[in-house]
């Protein structure tokens, strides 16, 4: 029987204006906004609708704003209820109240906490990420592996963002040595991206313990449907287990192309969206090729 999928996006996704027209046509989603105003102290309804890029690019700030913009878009839609849902990387917070392990006040806590300690941890340790295109996970894997083995010093795959698509993290020399390498095995791009840390990796081992202890602290559901995380690319209901993958996810990788391919293995045909932009529907699309229907709400 054909299942639907309910996707939400990560950092990155941010721009100025997002979620303006949600909160112009939905009472329930201005109430929302209000909320989360009160709940962080500070307008972040004002930042995400009129804020310059720079400052939506501030970790602290991107967070909470995807997150907010995710779970709006998915509460304009009634009587529709997913079979599965996923997360890419912050997404997983939003993907799990969509599925009803999180209240929305509890996850956009989490979420805030998260992004003032990876923004932490990214001030103790510069460090920085680089997309790599065109090469197979497993070369990018052999030569970040033999970079850490020369240097001593860590890179890794971050993201597996869809095949030909990775992200690797690592502190700035290795990144640097890395892309070197990456392209003299024939990647068509190593390039080092604007960010200011090294996310799923090592170097975020000081943030995973901040935001340990209150993930153990706060109260997780049993969930309405399984949601497939970043850290075990396959579906997960033991509220337990949710709360130790949703730890190991901020030192380890995203695996997404594992996570789609696993989706569609267990019978997802219809994925959808929630939040600003259109990235995931495009990898998504690359995952998986025509067998499935792309869309999304934002």
């Amino acid at each position: 029987m054909p299942k639907q999928a309910f996707i939400f996006p990560g950092q990155g996704a941010q721009f100025s204006g997002m979620g303006k027209n949600l909160y112009e046509a939905h009472a329930s989603v201005k109430a929302l906004f209000h909320r989360a105003d009160e709940l962080l102290g500070f307008s972040i309804s004002d930042t995400m609708f009129n804020g310059t890029d720079d400052a939506l690019k501030q970790t602290n700030i991107t967070q909470p704003a995807i997150f907010l913009h995710s779970v709006a878009a998915f509460l304009t839609i009634e009587g529709v209820k997913p079979d599965m849902v996923a997360g890419h990387s912050l997404g997983e917070f939003s993907a799990l109240v969509a599925n009803g392990v999180l209240r929305f006040e509890d996850a956009l806590n989490l979420v805030s906490i998260r992004a003032k300690a990876m923004q932490k941890a990214c001030e103790l340790n510069p460090s920085t990420m680089a997309a790599v295109l065109n090469l197979s996970d497993k070369q990018v894997e052999d030569i970040c592996n033999q970079v850490q083995l020369e240097t001593g010093e860590v890179v890794v795959p971050a993201n597996y963002n869809c095949p030909g698509q990775l992200v690797i993290s690592g502190s700035l020399n290795a990144i640097e040595l890395a892309c070197v390498r990456m392209k003299e095995a024939g990647a068509k791009r190593a390039l080092v991206l604007p960010v200011g840390g090294a996310f799923h990796s090592p170097l975020m081992a000081s943030a995973k313990e901040e935001l340990a202890a209150a993930i153990e602290s706060t109260l997780f559901n049993q969930p309405i449907c399984a949601v497939y995380q970043n850290s075990v690319a396959r579906a997960v209901t033991d509220p337990l287990e949710i709360k130790a993958n949703l730890i190991d996810q901020l030192t380890g990788a995203v695996r997404w192309t594992q996570s789609v391919q696993q989706m569609v293995a267990d019978g997802a045909t219809q994925f959808t969206e929630y939040g600003p932009g259109k990235v995931l529907q495009g990898l998504v699309g690359k995952i998986a090729g025509t067998g499935v229907q792309v869309s999304g709400v934002n």
